[in-house]
């Protein structure tokens, strides 16, 4: 079974084109599902998604008490899919849902995840096109995920692999880079088609860059450090002591140009300690969190391994 998720905000003017077509494409496909999530739109949406629920059993809405976000929309529409694939969309009728069976197709030969980067992109330059162009590249070269087009939502998963994910903050955007760290999914990129916008507005702009940094450090940390925690504390117990090394040489240089009594300077050289305790209390915390990754790890193996030993007695 297919499904077919969709987060919606204040599209109520899309919604039914976007469902004709989603329709017509799977026109070939036996068995879908289309699973529309209304976040907290005030508009009629969620009238208009809940009107077509009613006249085809295949399209399904989702609710939520209030705008949570695109992340969190699509975490929900993952957690309500029941299908063994699933394909994610915007509902801006950017994306084309013409493209769906050309991603199903890429994932039979044998991927997990297939992402789609949009040829032609119908968007602004200024505000739309380059910080994307800028963001990817810098999601590229941070996490190791060569994804040209992180920004499209036309993607397909495999259940195995969603069933690993979850989605918080702007986290949508990264879940090539996600799956890569936390799933060591098998991923491929296919052109798709892109529109120009024709009802509503645009619901992302510039102020949402500070926030996709954020996320895109929580991304780096997690795919650069999940499996090693001590190299991240061991580094920053590097920066520790080589700060602290700074001081300690300001604190000698000061008492050797302005004579100062060493009993007399208590500034600098408290600071010099405080780093110092700094790296030790790092280093401390890095060893715990590389014993228990190392224990979920073993524990993780053991679980695995038993129904083998069961099969074999």
């Amino acid at each position: 079974m297919l499904s077919v998720v969709v987060p919606l905000y204040n599209e109520e003017e899309n919604i039914p084109q976007l469902v004709t077509s989603i329709q017509e494409a799977l026109v070939e496909c036996p068995q879908w599902e289309l699973v529309l999530v209304d976040d907290g739109s005030s508009d009629d949406t969620a009238r208009v998604a809940a009107g077509i629920a009613c006249t085809d059993a295949r399209v399904r809405l989702v609710r939520l008490a209030r705008n949570y976000g695109q992340t969190k929309a699509m975490q929900a529409g993952f957690d309500h899919a029941r299908g063994e694939v699933v394909v994610t969309m915007d509902g801006d009728l950017q994306n084309d849902p013409a493209d769906i069976p050309r991603l199903l197709a890429k994932l039979d030969e044998g991927y997990d995840l297939v992402a789609g980067y949009r040829l032609r992109r119908q968007d602004k330059l200024l505000t739309r096109k380059v910080p994307s162009w800028i963001a990817n590249r810098l999601i590229a070269w941070m996490t190791g995920v060569r994804i040209r087009d992180n920004g499209c939502s036309l993607k397909a998963y495999r259940r195995s692999l969603i069933s690993q994910l979850h989605l918080y903050s702007d986290m949508h955007r990264f879940l090539p880079a996600l799956a890569a760290a936390t799933a060591a999914a098998r991923i491929v990129e296919i052109p798709v088609q892109h529109h120009a916008r024709r009802f509503g507005r645009s619901k992302y702009g510039l102020s949402r860059v500070a926030k996709i940094l954020a996320d895109l450090m929580t991304i780096t940390m997690i795919t650069s450090f999940r499996e090693r925690p001590l190299g991240l504390f061991g580094t920053a117990a590097a920066g520790s002591v080589a700060a602290g090394a700074v001081v300690l040489y300001l604190w000698l240089r000061s008492l050797a140009l302005y004579r100062v009594e060493p009993e007399g300077a208590y500034v600098l050289p408290a600071v010099v300690l405080l780093l110092v305790a700094l790296a030790v209390y790092l280093v401390m915390l890095g060893l715990v969190a590389e014993v228990t990754v190392r224990s979920a790890t073993q524990e993780e193996q053991d679980t695995m391994r038993r129904p083998l030993r069961g099969l074999a007695s």
